[in-house]
């Protein structure tokens, strides 16, 4: 007689969904089930949609010793379960969703993400706040955000492009422009020369966080972001590895002059920025009263110069942090 090596997880199976098939008795009897039964039952009722059961399991694994590797799983499993809202689309009211149960992520990094595309489907794209990927065209990235919502966070960084006069990169500013709940914008690699205008003109007002490192942003670039309303109210700017010559530094003065009153993170390494650029950058950065991070590493200045704006900048009584070349 050969033994079916599938018998006992088919057993096993079988015993949850007898127990999930009355759930009152199992919610009174939950505290006696075997802890065995626990990782098999919770996704059984997860993916049956078993509220009460779920919400059962929960406060019991809290009383489950830390340790145990079946509880961590767990914990981890309840930690990422949210009851999403569903959307009315005739009312456009939000209603509390009675139906199935939802793995929410709200944080989503990807390296490569032409190796993960089968593992997205898997995933409600509509929750994702904030999302970070490494390595892929703009193309792929463009169809990645038309089907998101709530972004508020891009992260981007080595995206692949043949020309910012193309429609692929419209096609991305129409996904970014939608988007008005963004707060954050961060793209490095990304070479926007003479660009800088059309990525910021489709953003929201106010935005609160600018990083643009390695994007080989010109003087007009510069210009432009020192008048534009949508870095009027910028807490932190990363404008590291964009070589800022004495020609940048005016529109840049004028820049740190305009957010002067909101700004608390300045980050500027390796901008190839000298004395006498600084020079002129240093009246402004005295004002901004609220910076708490100052990072200007990796910048041939001289000692002597360093030390006048370690001057300029001690009556800042929030600046915590200053990073300087040595």
């Amino acid at each position: 007689m050969k033994m079916d090596h599938k018998g006992p997880a088919m057993l096993l199976d079988l015993a949850v969904q007898s127990l999930l098939s009355n759930e009152p008795i199992i919610i009174q009897s939950l505290k006696e089930i075997p802890r065995e039964l626990f990782i098999p039952l919770f996704t059984a009722a997860f993916l049956g949609g078993h509220k009460k059961t779920l919400t059962m399991c929960e406060a019991i694994v809290k009383n489950i010793k830390s340790n145990e590797t079946h509880s961590e799983l767990l914990e981890a499993k309840f930690d990422a379960l949210q009851v999403l809202p569903a959307l009315n689309s005739a009312s456009h009211k939000v209603e509390q969703s009675s139906g199935s149960l939802h793995l929410c992520c709200r944080d989503l990094q990807i390296d490569k993400l032409s190796d993960y595309k089968n593992t997205l489907n898997l995933l409600d794209l509509l929750c994702i706040d904030h999302l970070a990927v490494d390595q892929t065209s703009l193309g792929d990235i463009t169809t990645l955000l038309s089907q998101m919502v709530h972004l508020d966070s891009p992260c981007l960084s080595k995206i692949t492009l043949r020309s910012l006069n193309g429609k692929i990169f419209k096609n991305f500013l129409a996904q970014l422009e939608r988007m008005d709940t963004l707060q954050e914008l961060s793209l490095s690699f990304f070479c926007l020369t003479h660009h800088l205008h059309k990525l910021l003109r489709v953003l929201p007002p106010c935005l609160g966080f600018l990083n643009l490192p390695f994007s080989e942003l010109s003087c007009r670039d510069f210009r432009f972001l020192a008048q534009c309303p949508q870095a009027s109210c910028l807490k932190l700017v990363n404008l590291s590895n964009n070589p800022i010559s004495w020609e940048d530094c005016e529109p840049f003065q004028t820049l740190i002059e305009n957010i002067s009153g909101t700004l608390q993170h300045l980050e500027i390494n390796h901008c190839l920025i000298i004395d006498s650029t600084i020079t002129s950058l240093t009246p402004a950065l005295s004002h901004c009263f609220h910076l708490h991070v100052l990072s200007f590493a990796s910048n041939p200045i001289t000692m002597s110069m360093l030390m006048r704006i370690l001057q300029n900048v001690i009556p800042l009584m929030e600046l915590k942090y200053m990073i300087y070349p040595i």
